[in-house]
């Protein structure tokens, strides 16, 4: 994203580090899932997915995370991450998990996007009445 002359440090900072925190926990999601560690394995045995499927979608979260860490892709990361906070949010709610499951992902995918907002002034403007 290119950051615009206006945005104060401390947005440009607090976007960072929102955006740091994603990252940090996406990549490490998709390393467990890359590498089918137990706990993801029984993780998407526990959410309905068959143990094949869980590189596949290892692969798939590793790459839409890169995509949101480089600057220039960085919207494409986000929408390709909120389909996949998306497909969580479904996922609990077909095996009726308690109600955290479902909400934090939903948050998480408002982190996202706040984290683009914050600073990018293009981004900001579709958002001003």
């Amino acid at each position: 994203m290119e950051t615009n002359n206006q945005v104060s440090k401390g947005r440009l900072w607090a976007s960072y580090i929102l955006q740091g925190i994603v990252l940090l926990m996406f990549f490490w999601g998709a390393a467990n899932n890359i590498l089918q560690t137990e706990q993801s394995v029984n993780g998407a045995l526990a959410l309905g997915y068959p143990e094949e499927t869980v590189l596949g979608l290892g692969i798939v979260l590793f790459t839409a995370t890169l995509l949101y860490a480089i600057p220039r892709t960085a919207v494409i990361g986000a929408i390709l991450l909120t389909g996949w906070l998306g497909g969580a949010v479904a996922s609990h709610v077909i095996n009726q998990d308690p109600v955290f499951n479902k909400v934090f992902p939903i948050i998480f995918g408002i982190v996202i996007w706040l984290s683009l907002w914050l600073r990018n002034g293009k981004f900001q403007m579709l958002f001003k009445a």
